[in-house]
């Protein structure tokens, strides 16, 4: 491609919501954090290598018989209340990271550190509020 020399009108969206291809015969839950494997397919929240946080689940689906046959409604920005392993109030303002798909801890708790977000509230030693927009400028 080469530099523009003209106006672009240019397709824009807000990208608060995105849809993401389902791994086949995957379960994602409604409300649950979710990644995109290293395949670049939508799986639960885990503590796994290799894989990106993208945010929450907007609906339940179960990924079709072959990879991306279906695909999730994903919200990629917000606050959100999910469980911790163990946090404290010194952590507000930490960046938080993947354990599975519905808890978050400091960088100590899980093996591959996957960034889900920055807490913004400490509710309790298991349970707090997290920016996940935060996630994808870490």
């Amino acid at each position: 491609m080469t530099a523009l020399a003209a106006d672009r009108n240019t397709t824009y969206r807000e990208g608060i919501e995105c849809e993401f291809p389902v791994k086949a015969s995957t379960q994602i839950y409604a409300g649950s954090l979710v990644m995109l494997g290293s395949d670049g397919f939508l799986i639960p929240g885990a503590d796994t290598a290799s894989a990106k946080f993208v945010g929450v689940a907007l609906e339940n689906v179960l990924g079709g018989a072959t990879d991306g046959a279906k695909k999730c409604r994903v919200r990629r920005k917000g606050v959100f209340e999910f469980a911790a392993s163990s946090i404290t109030q010194a952590m507000v303002g930490d960046i938080m990271y993947l354990v599975d798909d519905q808890t978050f801890d400091d960088a100590a708790g899980p093996t591959n550190d996957i960034p889900c977000g920055r807490l913004v509230q400490y509710v309790s030693a298991t349970k707090g509020w997290i920016d996940i927009g935060a996630a994808w400028i870490s």
